[in-house]
């Protein structure tokens, strides 16, 4: 509390009221706004998307907000407690969260388009750059965004929470035909990726391998080493087939579409801009979070034989051409398959990525 009495012997009656003047022009009119919104996926903060969501996307939304002291959110963060790693999609629908991270190589019927990373392996190992390219795309094409809104939500960025593809197995596994017969996790989309070398693929999450492995429903599976040593995945899976398979854009972050119409315009620009410094931001962290781990596996045991350039090669050219059946279905179901894939694989040249398979070159596609 100001001691007007004190002031008064310091400054005279008009220096306190001149001074009282600025002090009440100074101060906020009110108090900022409070604006509850719930943060949800299925996945805990053991995941590295998730702990980034909470050290980074939320401190500098709330920052962005703290520069005008208009409003301030009310964080209510479930994660994995309110939906299943599943159905973060579904439980943003129907309003049990107002914003959250999507798993979209889960939902290929749904959101098809986010998936184009899916259909190109051995394309890129750059996460910054899948996940900017297909932003790119999404302000290009409408129905990138579209297919969220069918679902009652909208769309501010994608994620590429990962280095690259390896193949962890229970058993060593030094070459192609070492996989021969072996049950192997994965997604999604890239469950197509195992085919064309006897390997089974089936459908998984990283959440359910280490139970899965360890009774043996399954022989390994198709993943990230941040992933692996985060969840200690490698007590069941200590061989690592290095084949840099590469990487995609797994994530989606969306908002509720109801949620969205009520928030003030600075709450939707802060949320819109945070979310492309939280994907940039994302991408540089994978890559660092790889080197570390590509170490704390070898130290916590695990053995890593890496796949000869040669057998990459025969790896992507026996695989079926993932890439033209995915523009073909796109072009089917309305979608622009074709100039979506083209623009994306153009854009990867343009990059100088290590591209293994010139997906959208070949005859038919």
């Amino acid at each position: 509390m100001i001691n007007t009495k004190s002031l008064a012997k310091k400054f005279g009656a008009v220096g306190v009221g001149a001074l009282m003047a600025s002090v009440a022009f100074a101060a906020p009119s009110s108090a900022a706004e409070k604006i509850k919104i719930a943060a949800i996926d299925g996945y805990s903060p053991k995941s590295l998307w998730v702990a980034e969501f909470i050290n980074y996307y939320i401190p500098e939304v709330d920052k962005k907000l703290a520069e005008t002291g208009n409003y301030e959110i009310e964080w209510n963060q479930a994660w994995g407690q309110i939906v299943k790693v599943r159905g973060v999609l579904g439980g943003l629908q129907k309003g049990l969260g107002d914003i959250g991270i999507v798993t979209t190589v889960f939902h290929a019927d749904k959101v098809p388009l986010q998936l184009v990373a899916y259909a190109t392996p051995f394309v890129t190992n750059d996460p910054g750059l899948v996940a900017r390219t297909v932003d790119g795309l999404a302000d290009k094409h409408p129905e990138f965004r579209q297919a969220f809104d069918k679902f009652n939500q909208v769309y501010l960025t994608n994620l590429a929470v990962l280095d690259t593809y390896q193949i962890f197995t229970k058993n060593k596994v030094a070459q192609l035909s070492d996989m021969k017969g072996l049950k192997l996790g994965s997604a999604g989309l890239n469950l197509r990726w195992l085919e064309g070398f006897g390997a089974a693929g089936v459908a998984g999450s990283l959440v359910t391998y280490h139970n899965k492995v360890g009774t043996g429903v399954l022989d390994g599976f198709m993943l990230w080493p941040e992933a692996v040593v985060g969840r200690k995945i490698y007590e069941v899976a200590p061989f690592m087939l290095k084949a840099d398979l590469g990487t995609a854009n797994s994530k989606a972050v969306t908002v509720n579409k109801d949620t969205w119409k009520n928030l003030p315009d600075e709450v939707k620009t802060a949320m819109q801009e945070v979310a492309i410094g939280y994907r940039d931001d994302m991408g540089v962290k994978a890559l660092a979070l790889a080197d570390e781990s590509y170490k704390a596996f070898t130290a916590n045991g695990g053995t890593t034989t890496e796949l000869s350039q040669a057998q990459r090669q025969q790896w992507a050219d026996n695989m079926p051409n993932v890439a033209q059946d995915w523009v073909a279905a796109r072009e089917k179901e309305g979608n622009p398959g074709e100039v979506v894939m083209k623009s994306y694989m153009d854009t990867m040249r343009a990059a100088n990525q290590p591209i293994l398979r010139q997906w959208d070159k070949e005859s038919g596609s």
